[in-house]
């Protein structure tokens, strides 16, 4: 039986993995939890690395124009901005 990784799921094992959030499962992240400040508390420089993790692993490309704090809010809000950027076909730069 072939059971696949969520989108959700695969997004929190690059949170932990790329950020070297050690002794953190992805259980330990909310789908809402906030990401920066309160939350997890990733900062601007994390939000980089992650993009550019997020890219590799998801094969989309993230423009600068598209980076809106909101993007990176929760778990949730990079599922949206995945699916949208994976079904928009990878639009023009």
């Amino acid at each position: 039986m072939n059971a696949e990784v969520s989108t959700k799921e695969r997004i929190k094992k690059v949170i932990i993995d790329s950020l070297g959030l050690e002794g953190m499962t992805p259980a330990d992240i909310g789908d809402d939890e906030a990401l920066f400040g309160d939350g997890l508390g990733l900062d601007s420089v994390d939000a980089l690395e992650l993009m550019v993790v997020l890219e590799k692993d998801f094969g989309i490309e993230i423009d600068d124009e598209e980076l809106d704090p909101e993007v990176f809010a929760s778990v949730n809000a990079l599922e949206r901005f995945i699916h949208e950027l994976s079904g928009a076909g990878q639009r023009a730069s």
